[in-house]
């Protein structure tokens, strides 16, 4: 029989079993779920070697765990880091400018989008913005003029709208 095809019924055979084996030692069946597909993976990138196994459950019953210890360790030390660092600093500023801009920046191509995202917000050097994008520094010229111009006609645009909008609230009052 072929090694994939060995596998292919393995995991028809014992995928379930190993899942709830599993989120009896996690307590939680997405990590379960997420440990046996891991473990069926590294089988598939040693088939022959998983073709030899004695015990092939058993063998992915292991690994399964192993992983799934190491992803609480993973995690334990991440919540412990996070802990310790406080609260993530809040991003996103709900100011009716920031989230216009944040509105318009969405409406431009992404080659334009990405330039003035690195170039403005991230503060990155034209050079570098070229090389983050893997297209030459005049490239990332273009996208930056190009999108600064079709950005001000967004805000602008936007703009207007809110005068109109604010100008007839004003008439009803």
């Amino acid at each position: 029989m072929p090694e994939a095809d060995l596998i292919s019924e393995v995991y028809a055979g014992c995928f379930r079993r190993l899942v709830v084996q599993l989120y009896a030692v996690t307590g939680d069946l997405y990590e379960a779920q997420e440990a046996v597909q891991e473990a069926f993976t590294r089988a598939l990138a040693g088939p022959r070697r998983f073709a030899r196994l004695e015990n092939p459950e058993a063998w992915l019953r292991r690994v399964a765990v192993n992983v799934a210890r190491s992803r609480y360790r993973r995690r334990r030390i991440l919540d412990g880091l996070l802990r310790r660092i406080g609260p993530p600093p809040v991003v996103a500023d709900r100011a009716p400018e920031h989230l216009a801009l944040l509105a318009a920046l969405r409406g431009l191509p992404d080659g334009q989008r990405h330039a003035l995202a690195l170039h403005y917000l991230v503060d990155l050097p034209v050079d570098e913005v070229a090389a983050t994008l893997g297209v030459s520094a005049g490239t990332v010229k273009s996208r930056l003029s190009r999108g600064r111009q079709a950005l001000a006609a967004l805000l602008t645009d936007h703009d207007a709208t809110d005068s109109t909008q604010t100008g007839r609230a004003d008439v009803r009052s």
